[in-house]
């Protein structure tokens, strides 16, 4: 069963001190970083994605609510939109940057920084049949990507302990959510 790591916007800019903080989230890029070194070898390809903003439109408000608007964020170029520095050793096979000029929370909603391909087409490319999904946030991109990976037909796994919501309420939302479409939500040591 070919399998890949999605490792959705592990990046300072959603980290305890970038623009858009979500709590625990430097200590679930250090446990993302320890498992990937511990389990790379189980995986066919391992996926990064990036909020990669140049100019989101709407987006991006200085008077966000929050729900479909937010402050600058993952601003292309920044060393807030680069990878966590716990990933910093990391070398993946496909490197996804999403929301160049629109709203993005899916992976499946960006291309390959090196082919200019999106995800689905590298994944089927490779066989791929299931995903594992950790990362930034729980709430929202890991979600996102977790829906459109069943969605696409993909077996999908959210490894609880590696990724953290933006709020225990929307986490608990997102889980449901997630649990509703068929995604199996499981820590990463099952």
């Amino acid at each position: 069963m070919p399998r890949a790591l999605i490792i959705v916007d592990v990046q300072p800019t959603f980290c305890e001190g970038g623009a858009l903080p979500v709590e625990g989230g430097n200590a679930c890029a250090q446990r993302v970083a320890d498992f990937v070194a511990a389990h790379a070898a189980d995986y066919d390809c391992i996926v990064t994605s990036q909020d990669w903003h140049i100019d989101p439109g709407t987006h991006f408000s200085d008077h966000p609510d929050f729900v479909d608007t937010w402050p600058p964020h993952g601003v292309a170029g920044t060393a807030e939109a680069e990878l966590h520095p716990a990933l910093a050793a990391l070398h993946a096979d496909v490197t996804i940057h999403k929301g160049m000029y629109e709203a993005a929370y899916s992976a499946f909603d960006g291309e390959d920084v090196a082919t200019k391909r999106p995800l689905l087409e590298l994944l089927r490319d490779k066989g791929i049949d299931s995903l594992d999904v950790v990362g930034l946030a729980q709430s929202h991109c890991v979600c996102e990507t977790a829906l459109d990976g069943v969605k696409d037909g993909f077996k999908v796994r959210v490894f609880t302990d590696l990724t953290e919501p933006v709020s225990p309420e929307l986490g608990e939302l997102a889980a449901h959510r997630m649990a509703e479409a068929g995604v199996e939500l499981v820590p990463s040591q099952d």
